[in-house]
């Protein structure tokens, strides 16, 4: 039995009066899930939005908003990992965001501090957008048994989810560091089979650091990706090759590679 939000409280965005009520643009429930083998719980928000509406990835590209949990509320827990489903890709304009329409289940990993219930108590702040961007506080409270049963809501997110590079086919992967302006360019070289007709991807190198659409190119079973790096606080920027990660999109999957080392 699903464990509902308690509490729904909105935070907007400074617009114009519009057509439609926010409060009924989304909607978020948690699925408490099970105690798995290892000790870990696996539970999932489901955030179900209004026909037109959409959220975004967690790393959602310069027209989108990044999702953030606060959880430090909560009981009976010490660290949370989310698994995250593939997104879709939406163009605006000449931007892009990576995210959701429709429902997104996000599967959490739970790791609690004994055994015994969890209790997941906090916040999700997310952006939702339909013609304009509105940046949504939802509250979270829900009991998570661990005597609780597998979920196939759950269990299929979590197949949705990028494949491995291994799965993939990844064979190789390097990435070259030079100095540019106000930061670096980065260029990224990995050999694995195509996944669609039109790939994209995106990268992450960590907090505080922006990272550029990437510009993609592919010859046979060698793709390049190319993206300028900078430190949001106008510091010297420092990237640790380990924390990079590259998301590649095609076909309707995608491939998360972890770590970048020097070729």
């Amino acid at each position: 039995m699903r464990a509902l939000v308690t509490s729904l409280a909105l935070l907007l965005a400074a617009a114009p009066a519009t057509a439609w009520d926010v409060d009924d643009a989304v909607e978020l429930s948690v699925l408490p899930g099970w105690r798995q083998d290892d000790g870990t719980h696996m539970a999932a928000l489901r955030i179900s939005l209004a026909p037109g509406w959409k959220t975004y990835w967690r790393a959602p590209g310069d027209a989108g908003i990044p999702p953030e949990f606060h959880f430090a509320a909560s009981d009976n827990l010490s660290a949370i990992r989310p698994h995250w489903p593939v997104p879709e890709i939406f163009e605006e304009g000449d931007m892009r965001s990576i995210g959701y329409s429709g429902e997104l289940v996000l599967p959490l990993e739970l790791v609690p501090d004994g055994p015994g219930a969890i209790t997941l108590q906090g916040e999700v702040e997310l952006g939702i957008c339909e013609e304009i961007c509105v940046p949504v506080r939802l509250s979270v409270s829900a009991a998570l048994p661990a005597e609780g049963a597998r979920d196939g809501t759950i269990v299929g997110a979590l197949v949705d989810a990028p494949m491995s590079a291994a799965a993939a086919g990844v064979t190789a992967v390097s990435c070259r560091l030079r100095p540019a302006e106000q930061g670096l360019e980065l260029v990224a070289e990995l050999s694995l089979p195509p996944l669609g007709p039109a790939e994209e991807a995106a990268i992450e190198a960590g907090p505080g650091i922006w990272v550029s659409e990437p510009q993609v190119s592919r010859e046979g079973d060698r793709l390049r990706l190319t993206a300028r790096l900078i430190d949001v606080a106008g510091r010297q920027i420092m990237v640790e090759r380990a924390a990079l990660r590259l998301t590649l999109f095609g076909g309707g999957r995608a491939v998360d590679v972890r770590g970048c080392p020097a070729p």
